[in-house]
């Protein structure tokens, strides 16, 4: 699965999903990122989306569902780095992600992280 990664930092996992993720390599994403967070017992995710220029429903509905998964795992999630033009397609085609909290970069969702655990 080349085109995401995941590290693990400070207890968060990081995933950055590059531009030309396929459906397939999305959904190997689902799995990999559920065994992740169990095994390593990651207290936090966030999922990099800046490399994404368009999103249709499918990516938009996965991105949820990464988000959903990680969050039933106990693992506080953001979406960080989504552009304007992401956003405007997600509210064009009905996409809401209620679960789904956000942050403008990875840089503040390690923040919020970082003050939800206390320290």
């Amino acid at each position: 699965m080349d085109a995401a990664s995941i590290h693990l930092v400070e207890d968060v996992l990081l995933v950055a999903i590059q531009e030309d993720i396929t459906d397939t390599d999305i959904l190997d994403l689902q799995d990999v990122l559920s065994e992740r967070v169990s095994a390593e017992g990651a207290r936090g995710v966030v999922i990099d989306i800046s490399t994404l220029e368009i999103v249709d429903t499918f990516v938009g509905r996965v991105i949820a569902q990464l988000a959903n998964i990680a969050n039933l795992l106990d693992a506080e999630t953001f979406v960080v780095g989504m552009r304007p033009a992401v956003a405007m397609t997600l509210v064009e085609l009905g996409m809401n992600l209620p679960e789904t909290r956000t942050a403008l970069s990875l840089t503040h969702a390690m923040q919020r992280l970082r003050a939800a655990a206390g320290g």
